[in-house]
């Protein structure tokens, strides 16, 4: 696996990184084969059935996990439950830190012994081929995270929901990269970290991200811009063949869902904007917003008016109206930020 290494210094063009190349104090090193912690976050025993289909998707991969984490967030019932369910082949843990996504994945990373964390969601079944996928990228010394595809498993037959809003249920989206690439930041439902790079970062951000039901996010987001701003020539890259699949609820498929998912959206991008500044919060949107939208919605309405398609003119309306309350959310977002800054001075 060789060498992590954290430099600040710009490489020459053609050079690569070696531990020549940085200073002896920040070099992180990984065994090879790595050493990998799963760590499955969990809120509620609503998804139990879904919980127990995620760690035996873990626990059923080609490439064997060193240990399997479940964090119970803020959840007693759900916690005690767990201790009696899975045994001492799972390690379950309460959440000690702030209730949220971020803090329980914080719980997770400072228990686990892995040199890399994966994550998986408590409502995602793991390919079988997942965690090789996905360990395969840190072979690149300058990986300091990987992800990969994550496909809805739908309540029901497929509904006319548009692949460009995939990520307001959790899933991959049209207008992300399909091959092995490298990216700003991977989909929080199949991502993996170095562990030494999380903890040089300080951790995913109180403060930002989901907490219960509340539809926010960009926690990933963040601590990815983070870690690249400490370290420029740290990537992270994008596997397609590490695949989970992801239950949607049909709760997650109605209007008002999708209007309060991409509202929220927008305000945490300007939550993010703040913390990492505009031109990273912002990189990967802007293409998004001017290529992957219009493309979708002019489809939407050739489908309609060409094919006679009823359901071409709804994928357009919900692209029209989710970018919509997107940025009205972003607004609302960056001016409340702006006031309470000002009120702060």
């Amino acid at each position: 696996m060789g060498t992590f290494l954290i430099s600040n210094r710009s490489l020459e063009p053609g050079e690569r990184i070696t531990a020549e190349t940085s200073p002896k104090d920040q070099r992180i090193r990984t065994p090879s084969p790595p050493t990998v912690s799963v760590v499955i976050c969990a809120y509620t025993a609503d998804r139990w059935n879904q919980l127990l289909g995620a760690i035996h998707s873990v626990q059923n991969q080609t490439t064997q996990a060193t240990e399997i984490i479940v964090v119970a967030d803020h959840e007693l019932e759900l916690y005690n439950r767990l201790k009696t369910a899975v045994g001492s082949t799972v390690t379950v843990l309460e959440n000690r830190q702030r209730q949220g996504l971020s803090g329980a994945r914080n719980t997770g990373v400072a228990a686990a012994r892995g040199e890399i964390v994966a994550f998986l969601d408590d409502d995602a079944e793991a390919a079988p081929d997942w965690l090789a996928a996905l360990v395969e990228g840190y072979d690149d010394p300058t990986v300091f995270g990987t992800g990969g595809l994550v496909e809805p498993l739908w309540p029901r037959a497929a509904p006319e929901f548009p692949s460009e809003f995939y990520w307001v249920i959790g899933c991959s989206y049209t207008g992300m990269p399909t091959t092995r690439t490298f990216i700003r930041n991977m989909i929080g439902a199949n991502m993996s970290f170095r562990r030494q790079a999380i903890n040089n970062a300080g951790g995913f951000k109180d403060g930002i991200g989901r907490v219960g039901q509340r539809p926010v996010g960009c926690e990933e987001t963040e601590l990815c811009i983070r870690i690249r701003q400490a370290w420029p020539q740290g990537r992270v890259l994008y596997e397609p063949r590490a695949v989970v699949h992801h239950h949607v609820p049909s709760s997650r498929l109605e209007w008002r869902y999708f209007v309060a998912r991409c509202y929220s959206e927008g305000i945490s991008k300007a939550l993010l904007c703040r913390l990492g500044g505009a031109e990273d919060g912002l990189s990967s949107e802007r293409s998004y917003v001017l290529r992957a939208l219009p493309r979708g919605f002019i489809r939407g309405i050739t489908d309609g008016l060409a094919r006679a398609d009823r359901g071409g003119f709804v994928r357009s309306a919900w692209i029209a109206g989710g970018l919509l309350a997107t940025v009205t959310g972003y607004i609302v977002g960056s001016t409340t930020l702006k006031l309470q800054r000002s009120l702060d001075a």
